[in-house]
C-alpha cells in the first residue's frame, strides 16, 4: 500500500470536497480518502500494484480541480506484515 498526499487546487467548499473524494474512490485499488477543504489536499492510501499516482491526479483533473504537481509527496510504503 502507498500513502500519497495530493495538494488540490480550486476546492471552495465542502461540495467539492465530496467530489474530489469520490472521484478518488472510484480508482481502482484505492482503499482509503480524506480531503481536507482547510488544507486543499486530499490524502489517499492506494495499491500501487492496481493504480499510480498518474491515475489519482486524472482523477482530480477530470473531476475539474487542479492538482499541484511541486507538492506531491514521494509515496508512502505501508509494509503489510501478515
Amino acid at each position: 500500500m502507498q500513502i500519497e498526499n495530493i495538494k488540490i487546487g480550486g476546492m471552495t467548499g465542502e461540495t467539492c470536497a465530496d467530489t474530489v473524494a469520490q472521484a478518488l474512490k472510484a480508482v481502482p485499488g484505492v482503499n482509503d480518502v480524506t480531503v481536507s477543504l482547510v488544507d486543499n489536499e486530499a490524502n489517499v492510501q492506494y495499491d500501487e500494484v492496481k493504480s499510480s499516482v498518474d491515475q489519482l491526479k486524472s482523477a482530480v483533473k477530470q473531476a475539474g480541480y487542479d492538482v499541484d504537481p511541486t507538492n506531491l509527496t514521494a509515496g508512502l510504503s505501508l509494509k503489510d506484515d501478515s
